[in-house]
């Protein structure tokens, strides 16, 4: 064969290919009528119309972030969410009645929930994936549920009885179970982050919080607090002012952390996951800035707050934007090779039960 000058080789236009950005295309405003609609008639039918709801939001979400020109799309059904969230409430209304008896029957119901929770979270992976597609090519999850046990039970064990020494561990390995199994049609997905990244992401966030307290302490806001707990203790009076002044800034000091650290901390660790990920042989950059990401949660806070709720729509959809324009796929090939797998049924109890009980299974 002859060689042209001319002639592009494959792995020059490999490298040559441009990364394709995701882009959210929402607005505030136009969020804001599916959202209210969603409140009033989650309000008007006590909570039953939530999984409609649900459902209207992710598809307004998903069907506005493009990629590559293309936009993603939510196909769940809300009635299978309906009934998912229905054994969730089930399992945490027996959990509450346990405890309230006082009996051995709160063991019985934690033994339960635990046995079963693992095979629930692998199902809501299985759930939200499948139901999740990108030119008409549907999302997989494929991890077994012998290993959900592993991952789900045995390393969350592990994390509760060594004091969450372990916990970064546990969350790498949850990682690498949720990214290792997910496949779009027939490519699957990999991840390469290593345990010690996530020990000194968790160290950094440790070492934030040991700060802030620190700070807090020498500041005197500690003090005085402990000293006028112990004047009423000892039956002194103190001066409900005082009180009220020092609580008010000891809640304003919490606030500040949660909005500083918490977006700090989930910058860094979600950087660190998705620059680890890759789909087939394309690779996946993510670059979200910490401290963009920690004026967007004030802003937020301060405006819902001000706004009384109302701001809610387009604080969504801030953070969304963020979010999302923070990541790029860099292509190795041609994105139109992907292959549709042949679809199977997933059922949404598994995702319901686990956001119920307020568990991040969040890709």
């Amino acid at each position: 064969m002859d060689n042209h000058p001319g002639a592009e080789s494959p792995l020059q236009s490999s490298s040559a290919r441009a990364p394709e950005q995701l882009h959210f295309t929402g607005s505030g405003a136009e969020y804001f009528g599916i959202w209210i609609v969603n409140l009033l008639l989650t309000i008007v039918t006590l909570g039953i119309y939530s999984a409609w709801a649900k459902v209207r939001r992710l598809q307004y979400f998903y069907r506005h972030t493009e990629l590559a020109g293309s936009s993603f799309d939510f196909h769940g059904s809300p009635t299978r969410i309906l009934i998912g969230r229905v054994i969730a409430l089930g399992m945490l209304f027996a959990y509450n009645y346990s405890v309230r008896l006082q009996s051995a029957l709160t063991i019985v119901v934690l033994a339960v929930i635990a046995f079963v929770m693992p095979w629930l979270l692998r199902n809501s992976f299985r759930f939200r994936l499948y139901n999740t597609s990108w030119r008409g090519t549907r999302f997989h999850f494929r991890g077994t549920v012998a290993r959900a046990y592993r991952v789900f039970l045995l390393n969350g064990f592990l994390a509760l009885i060594t004091l969450y020494v372990m916990a970064p561990f546990a969350h790498q390995r949850l990682k690498a179970y949720q990214h290792d199994n997910s496949w779009f049609g027939r490519t699957r997905c990999s991840f390469h982050a290593r345990a010690g990244q996530f020990y000194l992401i968790y160290l950094l966030l440790l070492g934030a919080i040991v700060v802030f307290w620190l700070v807090i302490g020498f500041s005197g806001i500690g003090g005085a607090l402990g000293s006028l707990l112990q004047a009423q203790k000892h039956g002194g009076h103190s001066n409900p002012q005082a009180v009220f002044r020092v609580m008010a800034i000891l809640y304003g000091a919490v606030i500040v952390m949660a909005v500083s650290i918490g977006p700090l901390f989930h910058a860094l660790i979600t950087n660190l996951i998705w620059n680890n990920t890759r789909l087939g042989e394309h690779r996946i950059e993510c670059n979200m800035s910490p401290w963009v990401l920690i004026w967007i949660t004030a802003s937020n806070f301060v405006l819902v707050a001000v706004t009384l709720g109302l701001f809610i729509p387009w604080a969504m959809v801030r953070q969304a934007r963020f979010q999302l324009e923070s990541v790029r796929l860099f292509p190795a090939s041609d994105l139109q090779e992907f292959v549709a797998a042949e679809p199977e049924t997933i059922g949404a109890v598994g995702e319901e039960a686990a956001t119920a009980f307020d568990f991040d299974i969040s890709l």
